[in-house]
């Protein structure tokens, strides 16, 4: 295992798969502007590195992330709207770049995940939380829209339009339960246990090709905005046959044949 540590953001490699650990357990995992920075330029590295299969994203502590630090002298001192703008943007391309990266991400939820700490795990593929986890569009508590960081994106794809408006017009905490019962999170587990609920999928996706993983990521990243079906098909096909030309497609049907495990070199 290597560890790669910034201050604020430690990089754990466990074999093929990166754990990503928001490290400010003392402000919630909250956002300050090195871990804004680092998030983006971590992310945004992971399309050159086809080698890191999965991401593990969590929060150092007892929250997952409680949002933008407003107590950061930088989130105070915008005085005016170019340079609002700008530090806007600059954090929601994390956001951006958590989707286009070709890992799936996995979120593990333990305690809050509030505004953009929110964000962070829906943009994540996958949410794993446990019975502590308690989430909120927490922008609009303050007296801002609560339409931010891709939540008005993110929301209705997952949950639907009218509970995606619930949870964005009253910025009301969604519970654990709730979050299972609506199809916000995948599985809740009790406080203690989410490395070990993640350990199943992450054995899973390890045995699949790694060309296939990435291609099924990037098939339900596009075919969730799709036109028609017919285009949805078509992106289908062309990744099978992408993936149907390669050596580990050859690998994966001979161990098949011989039921054991494949070897896949992403060839």
């Amino acid at each position: 295992m290597e560890n790669k540590k910034n201050e604020h953001l430690i990089i754990e490699e466990k074999g093929a798969v990166d754990w990503v650990i928001l490290n400010r357990p003392d402000s919630l995992n909250a956002l300050n502007l090195e871990m804004v920075t680092a998030l983006r330029d971590y992310f945004r590295g992971m399309a050159t590195r086809p080698e890191r299969r999965i991401i593990v994203l969590r929060g150092a502590g007892r929250a997952f992330c409680a949002g933008l630090d407003l107590k950061e002298e930088e989130t105070q001192d915008l005085n005016s709207p170019q340079q609002g703008l700008a530090f806007q943007r600059s954090i929601a391309e994390i956001y951006i770049a958590m989707r286009r990266c070709p890992q799936p991400i996995i979120s593990l939820i333990s305690g809050a995940a509030c505004g953009g700490g929110l964000s962070l795990a829906l943009a994540s593929d996958i949410r794993i939380a446990d019975t502590t986890a308690k989430m909120n569009c927490a922008y609009i508590r303050i007296g801002l829209s609560g339409c931010d960081m891709g939540s008005s994106y993110f929301l209705p794809r997952l949950v639907g339009a009218s509970l995606a408006a619930e949870l964005i017009l009253t910025g009301k905490f969604i519970l654990a339960q709730r979050a299972l019962d609506i199809g916000l999170v995948s599985q809740v587990v009790e406080l203690g246990q989410l490395e070990n609920a993640v350990e199943e999928d992450l054995k899973l996706m390890l045995s699949n090709s790694p060309l296939g993983l990435r291609l099924s990521k990037e098939a339900l990243n596009v075919n969730i905005d799709t036109a028609s079906l017919e285009a949805a098909i078509a992106l289908e096909d062309r990744n099978q046959i992408l993936c149907s030309l390669t050596e580990d497609s050859k690998e994966g049907l001979v161990a098949f044949t011989e039921r054991r495990a494949p070897h896949y070199r992403d060839i």
